[in-house]
């Protein structure tokens, strides 16, 4: 949030929390008026544009109508104990790449049960992602849903348990505790990504491969689950334990992909799982570059599924739900605000598909290999 509008955006957020909260009780019946705005202002010790501001947002949710010269009026058609529209904080490290179509299947799940959104993006600051929470629980949500940042954590743990431990509640997008601790109750919903990176894996053997290599985007909260699906099948299927390439997203580039390729040729690699999709095309480049023909000589399957349809090779890809995520995770904490399933622990994980494309040489007809993973 922007320190110089986020205050502003505080008070009148909470203005019409309260204002909403009070219509619902029943202190002004469906079709009486509200306190003028002058005397909202001495009441509450706001300012006029903060006091217009949580009246248009009343008006803008058919909560009440604004007439005039006359003031603002409890809308004839509502109903006390029918419910106020409910504001949902979501927390993101970022607005762009993996979260836009996250987002957008939030959006939905909260506009047809009439919620709104208040987002804040903490660009993987530790301090921004604080001071963005404490802004979100000040501006008088119902709930929260948090993508928080687990790996700069001092313990992991502690820190989930203090999102749980919040006046709201919550549910996690994307992140969950990754020891997997059976005493483990907070709510989460999450991609498998283990479960993904394993498919591709068993995809790439299923093909004829079996010196099938990692290149991962690392350390990362979904690079490493990745690294653990690709040691489980690596493991499970026999297959034959190749170097593990790492690097931090920060360092990645066209000739960090060719030291990647060199790894890739070194180790006699046949096939190659590769997170995420940008890396993938990297890899791509710099093979042609090199010499190494995909998929004849690399077949590649790239982990996530933004931009892999338009690499020169059409990239196979490990495709993450993100809309279907976005919008369990709406619909979970809309549970929760509303007070069901008190005594069910929503943990949800989603098995993303395959999407068989060009640089993995399985044609349209090898599409049944879904049935096998």
């Amino acid at each position: 949030m922007d320190d110089a509008t986020s205050g502003r955006d505080l008070k009148f957020r909470a203005l019409a929390k309260d204002l909403r909260q009070e219509i619902s009780a029943g202190r002004w019946e469906p079709g009486a008026k509200l306190p003028t705005e002058k005397e909202l202002m001495a009441q509450r010790e706001l300012s006029l544009t903060t006091v217009r501001r949580a009246l248009d947002e009343l008006a803008d949710d058919g909560l009440i109508v604004r007439r005039q010269g006359s003031g603002s009026y409890v809308s004839t058609e509502f109903r006390p104990g029918a419910g106020a529209m409910r504001t949902i904080g979501v927390l993101v490290p970022s607005a762009t790449e993996y979260y836009p179509r996250v987002l957008a299947g939030v959006e939905s799940a909260l506009s047809g049960a009439s919620a709104r959104m208040v987002l804040a993006c903490y660009h993987y600051d530790a301090v921004e992602e604080e001071r963005d929470m404490a802004s979100l629980l000040a501006s008088g949500i119902d709930g929260l849903i948090a993508v928080p940042d687990l790996l700069s954590a001092p313990n992991m743990q502690e820190k989930i348990e203090s999102l749980f431990d919040l006046p709201v509640p919550v549910v996690m997008l994307e992140r969950r505790d990754f020891e997997a601790r059976i005493s483990d109750r907070s709510e989460y919903v999450c991609t498998d990504h283990a479960g993904g990176a394993y498919d591709a894996v068993r995809h790439l053997r299923a093909l004829g491969h079996e010196r099938i290599g990692l290149v991962c985007r690392h350390p990362n909260h979904t690079g490493n689950w990745v690294v653990q699906g690709y040691k489980d099948a690596v493991r499970d299927l026999a297959l034959p334990a190749l170097p593990i390439d790492t690097a931090p997203a920060s360092e990645w580039s066209l000739e960090r992909a060719e030291a990647a390729v060199h790894l890739l040729r070194k180790s006699r690699t046949t096939a190659a799982l590769v997170f995420g999709d940008r890396e993938a095309a990297w890899i791509e480049a710099a093979a042609r570059r090199a010499g190494v023909q995909i998929p004849d000589d690399l077949a590649l399957v790239a982990y996530d599924d933004e931009s892999a349809a338009y690499a020169d090779i059409p990239l196979t890809a490990v495709s993450p739900p993100k809309h279907e995520l976005g919008r369990l995770a709406a619909e979970t904490l809309l549970q929760r605000v509303h007070g069901n399933d008190e005594n069910v622990v929503h943990q949800i994980t989603l098995r993303p598909p395959l999407v068989i494309r060009d640089s993995c040489g399985a044609s349209e007809s090898t599409r049944a290999i879904k049935e096998e993973v």
